[in-house]
């Protein structure tokens, strides 16, 4: 093949590539073109998928009951002559552990066992039970603004004869188990969060009640202090009486010095820790009843709804097209 044969090959072979572009982009251009003369095409069944999800978005949206959150906030409590317990606890950690006591002085891991007893199923079941929380917390369907009282759903709980007639299936029964009303209480109505700059703890009760918001976050707080303060007392007590049993049977005038001491600080801390009420907490900021729902953001989900019917109108629009097309 000759040289100008060579470049004439070169010459056709890029006019043919250079018109199969220019059919590409007249394709890619009529399927554009195709593409939004369909959509207008089908533009009133757009329209009428887009507002029948606009209006299940707004009934849907106004059938939901407003929820009210109320919150407090906490500050781990310095126990009062922590300083001098904890220079106990240096001083005679080490005796005490091989007597096989626990000077605690107090800190964070308090405050972290706090808390994990706050979301522990032991409490949470303790203090439902404890208030009678069980019909409020598992049939309670919206909040009567007009008087002020909570809305039972009659297919779970019947009011007049206060009897669970819920329809479930084995194994679960009729009247909500502990299992059932942990998970409820746990992840739908009590949130906790704590700031790591500045250790203060926040709980958050949710309910469709803003009064029940309100009395079940201060009652928490008070349940939790009670409760901790119960389990100080009763261990400060079995440590005084190993303490004192230790003591009737040394001989060496050191270790009943020692003993001495010990019980000497444990009732001390014994005393104080009867005088706290507020005894793992303090309340900075106390729940009040909240005036404003936090819930459902009617707004957003009606814009959803229509964003949703929207893009399903042009989707089955195009469906459509492309099926008569093939």
């Amino acid at each position: 093949m000759t040289q100008q044969q060579t470049q004439h090959h070169q010459t056709t072979s890029s006019i043919v590539a250079t018109r199969n572009q220019d059919a590409t982009f007249a394709n890619d251009e009529i399927d554009l073109r195709e593409l939004f003369s369909t959509i207008w095409a089908g533009k009133w069944l757009i329209i009428l998928i887009t507002a029948f999800f606009a209006v299940s978005g707004v009934v849907y949206s106004l059938l939901q009951p407003n929820i009210y959150k109320s919150e407090t906030v906490l500050v781990p409590a310095s126990q009062n002559g922590q300083s001098g317990l904890a220079g106990m606890a240096a001083q005679f950690g080490g005796l005490a552990s091989l007597a096989g006591i626990n000077l605690n002085s107090g800190g964070s891991d308090d405050t972290a066992i706090a808390l994990a007893t706050l979301e522990s199923r032991q409490f949470i079941n303790y203090f439902i039970n404890k208030h009678n929380l069980l019909v409020p917390l598992m049939a309670s369907k919206n909040w009567n603004q007009d008087t002020g009282k909570l809305n039972l759903d009659g297919q779970l709980y019947d009011s007049d004869n206060e009897v669970w007639i819920r329809d479930v299936e084995p194994p679960k029964s009729v009247e909500p188990s502990e299992w059932e009303s942990y998970e409820e209480f746990k992840n739908e109505v009590m949130s906790i969060s704590q700031a790591k700059d500045t250790g203060l703890v926040t709980v958050t009760v949710t309910h469709h009640s803003p009064l029940i918001a309100q009395r079940w976050a201060t009652l928490l707080v008070e349940d939790l202090n009670a409760w901790m303060k119960d389990k100080s007392l009763a261990d400060t007590k079995r440590n005084i009486n190993y303490l004192v049993k230790q003591l009737e049977k040394t001989a060496k005038t050191e270790m009943q010095t020692v003993f001495y001491q010990l019980i000497e600080e444990q009732t001390k801390q014994l005393m104080l820790s009867e005088l706290e009420e507020e005894f793992s907490f303090k309340t900075i900021d106390p729940a009040v009843v909240p005036e404003e729902k936090t819930g459902p953001k009617r707004a957003l989900i009606c814009v959803l709804t229509t964003l949703l019917g929207g893009m399903l109108g042009v989707f089955i629009v195009l469906i459509r097209h492309f099926v008569k097309k093939s």
